[in-house]
């Protein structure tokens, strides 16, 4: 009985070894699941990538939505950034009461006036990775580029043309500017485009400023009337020059037509006359006669005869015969 009370202990003792081990190993893989599952695995949603690092350096960017997995951390880890969103940055307040925010809208133009601008910046990110972990700030690179990019060019254009002349051309040029700016620094960032909203002359000038803008619109819309009358009038000049033109070409071609008949039919005559002188000739006399004297009825008397007839009647319905 000591024996068999032996051996029942001994497998009781197994069987409680062998649980703890199947409940150690499923602790220790749910451990490890849950490990995986919290660290590695993970969901992207529309417009956003991840930037995956190794060991703390770069290994890829991972940018298509939908679940995703990769190695638990300590070994992986991942950073979300959005790229998908357009992003907008203003500057400026030409009405602030404020003097110190007044004068960060101040300018300079090429020809020494100073004009007080806002503007938009509408950007988004385009390189997820460059704008995490290549500027240390970037709100702050954005906006000290901005600011740069707009000065340097509205410095480059007069202050009549940063106000009307050449407003959206500057916007233009500031976003091609700052894009190089940013990419110098490989910021990672796409530059979509930069609106000025307000550009004003300083408030001590701003009514002289209103009045030369006024002239130069007065200008131009008389600029823009002259040149509508003038669309308006060429084409009807030159539709009745060549009106003019081909009646005529018109003109001159009939003549010629009727000119060229006339000289053939003479021809024609003249080589009849040669024919037969006294006959044509005759014909040509009567011919004139009916032509001269349509309305009037000729009588045509033999000569040498005694009395009236014979004779040759050349009324209207009559037909002249040589």
């Amino acid at each position: 009985m000591a024996r068999g009370d032996s051996t029942d202990e001994r497998v009781k003792r197994g069987a409680g070894r062998l649980l703890r081990r199947l409940v150690f190993i499923a602790i220790f893989l749910g451990l490890l699941v849950a490990w995986v599952g919290a660290t590695g695995f993970y969901v992207l949603q529309p417009g956003e990538a991840a930037v995956i690092l190794r060991l703390g350096r770069f290994a890829y960017t991972e940018v298509r939505e939908g679940p995703k997995v990769h190695l638990p951390w300590p070994i992986e880890a991942r950073e979300i950034v959005n790229v998908g969103v357009r992003q907008r940055r203003e500057f400026g307040e030409v009405d602030a009461q404020d003097p110190q925010i007044l004068a960060a809208t101040a300018m300079q133009t090429s020809d020494n006036n100073i004009v007080h601008l806002e503007f938009v910046v509408q950007y988004k990110i385009g390189k997820a990775f460059e704008s995490r972990f290549r500027v240390a700030d970037l709100d702050a690179l954005l906006a000290d580029g901005a600011q740069a990019a707009m000065r340097e060019i509205v410095g480059r254009n007069t202050i009549d043309a940063v106000l009307s002349e050449r407003r959206g051309i500057i916007g233009t040029e500031a976003a091609d500017l700052l894009q190089e700016i940013l990419d110098r620094y490989e910021a990672g960032v796409l530059v979509e485009s930069i609106e000025l909203q307000e550009v004003q002359p300083p408030q001590a000038v701003r009514a002289a400023f209103d009045d030369v803008i006024g002239a130069n619109q007065d200008r131009n819309r008389a600029i823009n009337e002259a040149e509508g009358y003038v669309n308006e009038v060429i084409p009807k000049a030159r539709a009745r020059a060549s009106e003019l033109l081909e009646g005529s070409v018109g003109y001159r071609d009939a003549k010629i037509a009727v000119a060229t008949g006339e000289a053939d039919r003479f021809l024609a005559i003249v080589a009849e006359y040669q024919k037969a002188p006294e006959i044509t000739r005759k014909r040509l006399y009567l011919e004139a006669m009916e032509e001269v004297l349509p309305d009037v009825e000729k009588i045509v008397i033999e000569p040498g005869t005694a009395s009236i007839l014979p004779h040759l009647s050349l009324g209207p319905a009559s037909a002249v015969k040589p």
